[in-house]
């Protein structure tokens, strides 16, 4: 008898894919079920990577590379210049501190261990005189504020301003300077130059002791003319103004002593 298989049968468990050992071994290759990954601390969300961009670690590293090639750098100059005046030492070159004024040393100063004794009075006296200068500088300086608060003459102040901020520095350098110099070492040329520039510096105390009216009215300066001007228009500062007068006087007196002194030591000492 012909029999029709059965179209509800399974059939061969075999051959059934849907079946628990369905497909034989190629079907479990294939239908198998993975194993899963293992679940490991904060996993989800807390996997996430931080990208860490290789740009910025690079100029990292590149910025440290730098900073250490100047700290080598500058050790290398520190050591470098600590050796040439270790050499200069050596060579028995003198090496001028800054000492004065004490409590903020901005320039060189040292009479007593540099000058010879029989020229240390007379370096003092130009040592006063460069203070002078320096002084009447300054008192013009008040003298014409109080005269430009009063007045309003904005081109005055700048005047003062110039003179101070100039006369100071350049009267240390272009006279006092080479005069010292010239006591330590004995120079021609030294000696030369200070009477050059201290006939100057002598020229500039006569004029601004008179204060002539040839600039802004002779205000600028704080002489005997521009001295009863302002007196006779505000009694306070006149008075500013005198005393300025004096103290150019003064300097004047002082200079031309310390000029006369000096020349009777380089024509003796020639």
């Amino acid at each position: 008898m012909h029999h029709d298989p059965n179209p509800f049968d399974e059939g061969n468990a075999d051959d059934n894919p849907f079946s628990n050992g369905g497909g034989g071994r190629g079907g479990r290759q294939q239908y198998g079920f993975r194993p899963t990954e293992p679940a490991g601390f904060g996993a989800g969300r807390g996997d996430a990577t931080v990208d860490v961009p290789l740009d910025t670690m690079g100029d990292s590293k590149s910025k440290a590379r730098e900073l250490s090639s100047w700290e080598s750098d500058l050790k290398r100059r520190e050591a470098d210049i600590k050796r040439r005046e270790e050499a200069l030492k050596n060579a028995g070159v003198p090496m001028e501190e800054k000492n004065w004024p004490p409590f903020f040393p901005i320039i060189h100063h040292d009479i007593a261990n540099e000058i010879p004794a029989n020229l240390q009075k007379l370096q003092y006296l130009a040592f006063a005189s460069w203070l002078g200068i320096v002084l009447c500088l300054s008192w013009n300086f008040i003298a014409v504020i109080v005269c430009w608060i009063k007045e309003g003459d904005s081109k005055l102040f700048f005047l003062a301003t110039i003179y101070a901020l100039l006369g100071i520095p350049l009267s240390y350098l272009i006279w006092y300077r080479p005069l010292y110099r010239a006591m330590r070492t004995n120079s021609a040329f030294s000696f030369g130059w200070f009477f050059l520039c201290y006939l100057i510096h002598i020229g500039f105390c006569i004029i601004a002791a008179i204060a002539p009216p040839i600039v802004f009215h002779g205000k600028s300066l704080t002489g005997i003319l521009a001295a009863i001007d302002t007196f006779s228009e505000h009694v306070i500062i006149g008075i500013f103004y005198f005393v300025g007068f004096a103290l150019f006087c003064l300097e004047t007196l002082l200079s031309i002593g310390v000029l006369q002194r000096v020349y009777m030591y380089f024509r003796g000492n020639k």
